[in-house]
């Protein structure tokens, strides 16, 4: 028998967030890293959207905070070179924090060795063979090569997954043929700053803040006025292959930056250097048997900002699942469900980072006409608040089983303040744990009887919210609600639908 539960292959956001949420379920990760050292070559630069709640519903988003430049920066978005501004909006759907990939990456990692992940660095999977009970992965190490054997193994090793092509898991969709070159430095004289956020380049004139569209390809900057530090990008039509370890240089940047605006752009003391292309990719199916995967080996979208979020939660989902079934009480079919529900997911990303292809790469008089009059719609609030939402992935509503739902059904549970007798609280901080909950908000006495059949797998709790949304929320995990009772809803509906939402997600009850 072996002492490894899970194997997870990749050091990367979405491998260290499955390593933790395992560990807390405790469940026994091993994490392979085939580089020695973790890396910091610059690649997402910030964390948004519903990834935030969950950090927050396990306790962990102040330490992200506490790194971030701007943890509560003004929600103002690129969208396909649009402008998606939600400072309108007095609860925004979507925000994000600036932060570096690699403190992300050193955070997780922190906190999943805490939580008693084992993390080999330095080791590359070689090969991946899999029968009814185990997965076995064979190993080149420091010291040489060897085996090692678990439950189950989940490709997080990026887009170029070694695991996806282990598993013959088909990775449909198409690449662009184009490059996308991202900084942030400063515009040394004689550049100019103007007061409205443009710049007077000598030999070329005024360029507007954001995107400037030209036959050579595109170019957008804006310049904090504060910090004086200037975020730009340029994105050309190339089919050149680059190793993403390879970085970006600043006379790369330059040389990108004339064949664009046709003039050289001074440009000092880089603070960030990156390169990237775009791809639109799903795979077919995100679980082969005991194989199965997590971010950019699942899916690569075609547009910043999105990627490493989605990729996080899709660990989110699947950890719980998982170490359900490790345990030995996960109901049957439970597993599968993280394919249909992240694969659902990936592809409303997809959906929404297509559109922004659209938006970028069009360029004839059409073209211009549709973004003009989508920009228009994002003028108004419900087309705004709805665009937020999607590009947070806080819309995501997962199917449920059965029918008449509570609307809240399959949606993240509200983060409600709570009022019990030994205090305030909040549903945040009865996620922690990452358990299972029962709230009953409504001292609803008979449908505590039934959830206490699935006690000691399930918490559960009373509580005060002063703004009720339902008599009582069961909520997984990850977060989701797997059942809501209306208000006011029969004693014997509201525990008959509970008992099927218990046995559906988490089983028989404990004593069966």
């Amino acid at each position: 028998m072996s002492d490894i539960d899970v194997i997870i292959v990749g050091a990367g956001p979405a491998g260290l967030t499955l390593a933790a949420e395992l560990s807390l379920a405790g469940v026994r990760p091993l994490v392979l890293e085939q580089h020695l050292v973790p890396r910091e070559t610059q690649k997402a630069s910030g964390i948004g959207g519903r990834i935030l709640d969950h950090l927050r519903f396990r306790g962990l988003l102040g330490r992200f905070e506490e790194l971030s430049s701007d943890p509560h920066i003004a929600p103002r978005f690129p969208f396909g070179t649009l402008q998606l501004d939600l400072t309108q909006l007095t609860d925004s759907p979507m925000h994000a924090m600036p932060i570096a990939q690699w403190e992300i990456e050193r955070l997780l990692d922190a906190h999943a060795r805490d939580l008693g992940a084992e993390i080999r660095r330095g080791h590359e999977v070689l090969g991946v063979r899999q029968d009814d009970d185990t997965v076995t992965a064979e190993v080149r190490g420091p010291d040489g090569t060897y085996a090692v054997t678990a439950r189950y193994l989940v490709g997080c090793d990026g887009g170029r997954s070694r695991v996806r092509e282990l598993a013959g898991i088909g990775f449909p969709g198409t690449t662009y043929p184009e490059v996308n070159r991202l900084a942030q430095v400063t515009l040394p004289a004689p550049v100019r700053l103007l007061d409205n956020g443009d710049i007077d380049v000598p030999g070329l004139g005024v360029v507007h803040a954001g995107f400037t569209r030209l036959d050579t390809g595109v170019f957008a900057f804006a310049t904090d006025p504060e910090s004086g530090i200037t975020s730009l990008m340029t994105t050309e039509n190339e089919t050149t292959e680059y190793d993403d370890e390879e970085p970006l240089t600043l006379a790369e940047l330059g040389a990108s930056v004339r064949r664009v605006l046709g003039v050289d752009l001074p440009m000092a003391d880089p603070k960030r250097l990156s390169r990237f292309t775009f791809k639109d990719r799903q795979a077919e199916n995100y679980r082969a048997g005991r194989i199965l995967l997590a971010g950019d080996a699942a899916h690569l979208l075609p547009a910043t900002g999105t990627a490493l979020n989605v990729g996080m939660l899709d660990s989110v989902n699947l950890a719980w699942k998982l170490a359900a079934d490790v345990q030995g009480w996960a109901p049957a079919g439970l597993v599968d469900t993280y394919h249909e529900e992240r694969h659902f997911a990936g592809a409303r990303a997809r959906l929404q980072t297509r559109a922004q292809v659209a938006l970028r790469r069009g360029r004839d008089e059409a073209d211009e006409a549709l973004r003009q009059v989508i920009q228009e719609l994002l003028q108004d609030e419900p087309a705004l608040r709805r665009m937020g939402a999607l590009v947070g992935h806080s819309d995501i509503r997962y199917p449920m089983p059965g029918a008449d739902h509570h609307a809240l059904t399959g949606a993240f549970a509200p983060d409600l303040t709570l009022h019990t007798e030994q205090g305030t609280t909040s549903v945040a901080e009865l996620m922690h744990a990452g358990r299972p909950v029962f709230l009953d908000l409504a001292d609803r006495p008979e449908l505590r009887a039934v959830a206490r059949e699935w006690a000691p797998r399930l918490d559960i709790r009373a509580a005060e919210a002063d703004d009720q949304p339902a008599d009582a929320l069961l909520i997984r995990p990850d977060g989701h609600l797997a059942w809501a009772a209306p208000i006011g809803e029969p004693a014997g509906t509201a525990a008959a639908t509970l008992r099927a939402a218990l046995a559906h997600w988490f089983g028989s009850p404990s004593g069966a």
